[in-house]
């Protein structure tokens, strides 16, 4: 939990409102919102969720950022927000909504609180994760949720053999294994039977995905360790980021993920406790997809 952004709205000069390009309703309502925020001297800009060369260096230097969609477009935004850690209003356009905060109808009117400095600031641990090879001129991604090896199109095993800290733990043998952050311990790390972890806790979740006459426990492991996944096998593997990024991989390639130096940080109307009290309800959701 951080400090509220500002008491005085004046403070609040300039906010992006990113919309998401296939909800046919985002767009309007992003519309709507620039217009009601310019009416305030708020300076505004705008661009989709899914262009990150028009959304990057537009960050830097906005208070605060409004994201319309689900929580897979609050995952890429918040990517796209390191490192400037720029706080981000999540509006729900999705169907799950763990990471938003208001929804559409309430979208307007919930604006001149978080002008006024009436939220408060929920930090959330991100990972670090070490590539074998540059990927898009990188050594090193960002993830909000997690970092999965899985295997690739074939459905046979893949082995990981998985260091913490420098010291062999086991190898894996199975579908693959995730590497989640306490945001991520409710979406793939949970459908494989892992733990939930209170949404700012620093530690990570190592899960393994269907393991075969290997370790099938999941461990909770300190946000200060290093975890490397080391893939062994004869056909594809591969590397996804919060589900959004893939990248293949070749046998003998190395992952090491850690927690990552900066955060992503979301604005909040609602208490803290608010996550314990709808979580039963969230899951019960027969349908649980991100938009």
């Amino acid at each position: 939990m951080g400090l509220v952004v500002s008491k005085d709205p004046r403070l609040v000069t300039r906010v992006g409102v990113i919309y998401h390009p296939k909800v046919e309703t985002s767009r309007p309502l992003a519309e709507r919102l620039a217009t009601f925020l310019s009416g305030q001297q708020v300076q505004t800009w705008s661009a989709s969720a899914w262009d990150e060369e028009a959304l990057r260096p537009q960050i830097q230097g906005s208070d605060f950022l409004v994201c319309l969609g689900g929580d897979g477009t609050l995952l890429r935004v918040a990517r796209a927000a390191v490192p400037w850690a720029v706080p981000i209003v999540g509006v729900n356009q999705g169907r799950l909504g763990f990471i938003t905060e208001v929804q559409p109808e309430d979208a307007l009117k919930s604006l001149p609180l978080f002008l006024d400095g009436k939220a408060w600031v929920d930090e959330r641990a991100m990972l670090a994760v070490r590539l074998p090879r540059p990927y898009q001129g990188l050594d090193t991604v960002t993830a909000l949720n997690d970092a999965v090896v899985s295997r690739g199109a074939i459905a046979r095993i893949i082995r990981v053999k998985t260091q913490i800290d420098g010291e062999v733990l086991t190898t894996y043998r199975g579908d693959g294994v995730i590497v989640a952050s306490a945001t991520g311990s409710t979406g793939y790390n949970l459908a494989a039977a892992g733990p939930i972890l209170y949404p700012q806790s620093r530690d990570l979740i190592l899960t393994p995905i269907t393991p075969h006459l290997s370790l099938s426990n999941t461990l909770v492991l300190p946000g200060g360790g290093v975890i490397c996944l080391l893939v062994q096998t004869d056909h594809q593997a591969m590397l996804s980021l919060d589900g959004q990024v893939h990248i293949t991989l070749e046998s003998g390639d190395a992952i090491k993920v850690r927690r990552s130096p900066h955060v992503a940080r979301f604005l909040r109307l609602r208490p803290p406790g608010e996550f314990y009290r709808t979580l039963t309800r969230r899951l019960a959701s027969p349908d649980t997809a991100g938009a």
